[in-house]
């Protein structure tokens, strides 16, 4: 699940071409060293590359978190620009409604980061022998 969800992210974000400033290039590194982590997890399953893996799970919590905001911002600074004179309540009800850029559209970075985290959770190569040092096989 997690694989199907990392592919088709950064799939859509690349043809959505959600790679035009600095901030929108964040959700396609943090796709990419996932899937880098999770085929290194494949070929040499360790405790080091699921720790890797939850480290990564909770960067993708934070960027989603940080996404809506940008995006939140993003619209209501449109909404702003189209009538300055709009209310900061009208501002907020047309932008949580803005199909462009979509509020909780970065959303599924958290959904991708909470199934990784499923995943990790008590994972056996956490309890096997030389887990707890780093250099269980």
């Amino acid at each position: 699940m997690l694989v199907f969800g990392l592919i088709g992210t950064g799939t859509e974000l690349l043809l959505l071409e959600h790679y035009q400033g600095g901030w929108q290039l964040v959700p396609l590194c943090l796709l990419g060293l996932a899937l880098g982590v999770v085929v290194w997890h494949l070929v040499r399953p360790h405790a080091g590359n699921v720790r890797a893996l939850c480290v990564l799970m909770l960067l993708f919590l934070f960027a989603g978190a940080v996404g809506i905001g940008l995006h939140y911002d993003g619209a209501a600074e449109f909404q702003l620009e189209m009538d300055p004179s709009q209310s900061g309540w009208d501002v907020f009800k047309k932008a949580v409604h803005a199909k462009a850029p979509p509020i909780l559209a970065p959303g599924v970075m958290m959904q991708l980061g909470l199934i990784g985290l499923t995943y990790a959770y008590r994972h056996p190569a956490l309890s096997a022998p030389g887990a707890a040092s780093g250099k269980g096989e």
